[in-house]
């Protein structure tokens, strides 16, 4: 063996001990996340997948699905008391690959699998969880992300109304931020993704967190609430950002079948929202759907239902109003 043969099988050595050790690392932090925010609702089974929700309250249904990088504890900060106050039966899913609730299958599962369920899987998915639950003519409700699920729901599904929380609902121009493209590779999938949660501390994140919020501040208490560790796991990790890559092509064959929905749909979005532009997502989709009523929230950004969530809790009264079920 030469000099340079040696010193590569040397660097892949450490190379694997190093992997070793981060994987090892991230395994403790996973744990360690798992413990101080466990599950907070309940399960039901679908398919090969364990759909984690939360439900409180009686009176007509409304669904809650949180954005990317999140889980249902988004909803549950405020949200869902308020709405329960108002006479909603309320129920908050995990989407598939985040917080509690498992992936679609198998297959859409490790490291270098750079697969991601579609909105419309999603939607199919929660749709049916929500039925084994007893769940019948939801007022769906999406924020960012979750808005592109609560309209596929709408539109291959039972929803009686949908009301989009500064949804990504329409294609954009441009392209999505670096950090996606990393974590969704099959090379920053099998080692970024577990580096950060070996190295990253979840209560050190707000200035991560805060800017999804700006101009407006984040709530007290709610990156405690949140669980910050959750979102750093490696395989939620991975999960977001395949999701979030592949969405725009979702978003371009959904769209169009906007125009052929009649039910209400109740469009929120902040002014200031850097993270989902309001020209682009709702203004766009408002001039697409029949029955579409668009509200800005000037000095708002991506977190109405925080930064406004009385507005949040009027729209979705009034949702249920025009679908009749109130």
């Amino acid at each position: 063996m030469n000099t340079w043969t040696l010193v590569a099988a040397v660097l892949l050595l450490a190379l694997a001990g190093c992997g070793v050790i981060v994987e090892r690392s991230a395994d403790r932090a996973v744990a360690r996340a798992e413990e101080r925010w466990p599950p907070v609702g309940q399960f039901t089974q679908v398919d090969d997948s364990r759909v984690h929700y939360v439900q409180r309250g009686t009176g007509p249904d409304v669904v809650l699905i949180h954005g990317a990088g999140g889980n249902l504890r988004d909803m549950t900060f405020s949200l869902v008391p308020r709405l329960v106050e108002r006479g909603f039966r309320v129920t908050a899913f995990d989407r598939p690959g985040l917080g509690y609730t498992d992936r679609i299958d198998e297959s859409y599962a490790g490291a270098m699998n750079t697969r991601a369920e579609s909105p419309q899987q999603q939607a199919a998915l929660l749709a049916q969880a929500a039925r084994q639950i007893g769940v019948e003519d939801p007022v769906v409700v999406g924020h960012s992300f979750g808005g592109s699920v609560a309209m596929a729901w709408a539109l291959d599904h039972d929803a009686a109304a949908v009301v989009s929380l500064a949804g990504a609902i329409m294609p954009w121009p441009g392209d999505i931020a670096t950090s996606y493209k990393l974590l969704g590779s099959r090379l920053g999938g099998a080692t970024l993704a577990p580096l950060a949660a070996a190295l990253i501390d979840p209560m050190q994140t707000a200035d991560r967190v805060e800017p999804i919020f700006a101009p407006n501040p984040m709530p007290e208490g709610y990156l405690a609430h949140i669980g910050p560790g959750l979102s750093l796991r490696p395989g939620q990790l991975r999960a977001n950002a395949r999701q979030v890559q592949a969405l725009k092509g979702h978003l371009r064959d959904m769209s169009p079948r906007y125009a052929g929905l009649s039910l209400p749909v109740e469009l929120v979005h902040g002014a200031e929202d850097d993270t989902v532009g309001l020209d682009i997502h709702s203004v766009a989709a408002a001039e697409i759907l029949p029955d579409a009523n668009l509200t800005v929230l000037e000095g708002v950004g991506h977190m109405p239902h925080h930064a406004r969530e009385g507005a949040v809790v009027e729209a979705i009264v009034r949702a249920a109003e025009r679908a009749g079920l109130r």
